[in-house]
């Protein structure tokens, strides 16, 4: 049977950089998801928040996630993916949900200055702060295992390989 690899966090945790070394280990497929949204979709995120809203994109992020069900690939989510639970039962159902706990000052430094990351680009550090604060919580809750994110992406992607293993049998 196959399965998926899903990797959640906030935003610049390192979920697509992981999940390159983890997908090329596991011999898989990397997607990210928003990345494949665009594709779906024909547009960017910043224009699918401009122009239809959060509330759109995230019931992309839904119908996105159950297309995984029975495939077998690492899968990259946006941060805002498994905060809920809906989203987080529908990924439970194609695999695992891993969860890579990075520092918010690390995350911070990596999306600070990024226009293609529409809610860090619009908010101030102190926003963000608090966001990351209230999903760090919801990642824990959604998500089968918690990875440290302050290893290497090599020795996170070794982890997540075998967690991966765990789920393949």
């Amino acid at each position: 049977m196959k399965k998926t690899v899903f990797l959640c966090g906030f935003m610049g945790c390192g979920k697509t950089t992981v999940g390159k070394v983890a997908a090329k280990m596991l011999g898989m497929e990397l997607v990210d998801l928003d990345e494949y949204i665009e594709q779906q979709e024909k547009t960017s995120i910043p224009v699918i928040f401009s122009t239809k809203g959060e509330e759109y994109f995230r019931s992309c992020e839904r119908k996105a996630i159950g297309q995984f069900e029975g495939k077998s690939a690492v899968v990259a989510t946006g941060g805002g993916a498994m905060l809920s639970r809906e989203n987080y039962e529908t990924a439970k159902k194609a695999g695992r949900v891993i969860f890579i706990d990075t520092d918010f000052e690390t995350c911070y430094s990596r999306i600070k200055d990024d226009p293609h990351r529409p809610i860090a680009y619009n908010s101030t550090k102190q926003q963000l702060k608090e966001r990351f604060e209230q999903r760090r919580k919801l990642y824990q809750q959604h998500s089968d295992i918690t990875l440290d994110g302050s290893l290497s992406p090599v020795q996170i992607a070794s982890e997540i390989k075998k967690a991966a293993m765990g789920c393949m049998n």
